[in-house]
């Protein structure tokens, strides 16, 4: 499995073939209504925007565990449309503690999911909301139509919106994607992934997979050559297979 660390290290386009690519921006898709998604957060470090993230309580940010590899302090921003905008009234927060899942490892992106303390509570407003995760483990039915946003690349190799995008994405049956990936990269009890006309691309990695009102998914990993590709679809680890270590770590939210 391909070691995260040195993907840090490397362009995009200089990635090996066989590595799977992180998540960072939304292909083929639309820019969002300001402030529609009032739980998308930007995870940054050194004030740049590196990953995609969403508010599951007035406490907690989720985003992906990869997020942090060579990166050891973030921030976030709440409440962004356009992160160029320092008028929109978005907030930025330092992390009090970082809480990532204590089977990831660099090696792979099994249990990619990273829990964000923020060091005081949120102020709630129309800009700024959590949004609900899974109350108990269950899996979306295949075909169902669910959406992706963030602020990544918006085609292969290409540029950065400061613009929050969005696009639709239909959940595809596990074991097809199981084939797709095998085995030894995709987990069918702890992943889930989607197709569509559009898809995540580097820098939307921790965002949601949102399933009507709920964010079902966390953005992990994609093909390593192509955005939004049909051979290999992009992949998201299954919140619901995670609520008993999401609730020992925030008690209860929501």
């Amino acid at each position: 499995m391909f070691n995260w660390y040195v993907l840090n290290k490397l362009t995009y386009s200089s990635v090996s073939l066989s590595a799977p690519r992180v998540n960072v921006g939304i292909v083929n898709g639309r820019e969002a209504k300001p402030h529609s998604r009032p739980y998308m957060v930007s995870v940054q470090t050194k004030e740049h925007h590196m990953c995609g993230g969403f508010l599951i309580s007035d406490r907690f940010v989720m985003t992906a565990a990869h997020c942090r590899n060579n990166s050891p302090v973030l921030t976030v921003v709440l409440g962004a449309h356009d992160l160029r905008k320092k008028s929109e009234n978005s907030v930025r927060f330092t992390v009090d503690s970082y809480h990532q899942h204590p089977d990831f490892t660099m090696e792979s992106f099994h249990n990619d999911i990273l829990l964000l303390k923020l060091e005081k509570k949120v102020q709630l407003n129309d800009n700024i909301k959590w949004i609900s995760i899974p109350a108990k483990e269950g899996d979306i039915e295949a075909g169902s139509v669910c959406s992706i946003a963030g602020w990544g690349l918006l085609e292969t190799n290409g540029k950065r919106s400061d613009h929050l995008m969005e696009t639709n994405v239909t959940v595809m049956n596990n074991m097809e994607c199981e084939s797709k990936w095998g085995k030894d990269d995709f987990s069918t009890s702890q992943m889930m992934c989607v197709y569509g006309n559009g898809g995540s691309c580097d820098g939307d990695s921790g965002g949601p997979l949102v399933c009507g009102d709920t964010a079902v998914g966390v953005t992990s990993f994609g093909d390593p050559d192509l955005c939004n590709s049909l051979k290999l679809p992009e992949v998201y680890i299954k919140i619901a297979a995670y609520i008993p270590w999401i609730k020992k770590i925030t008690g209860n939210v929501n």
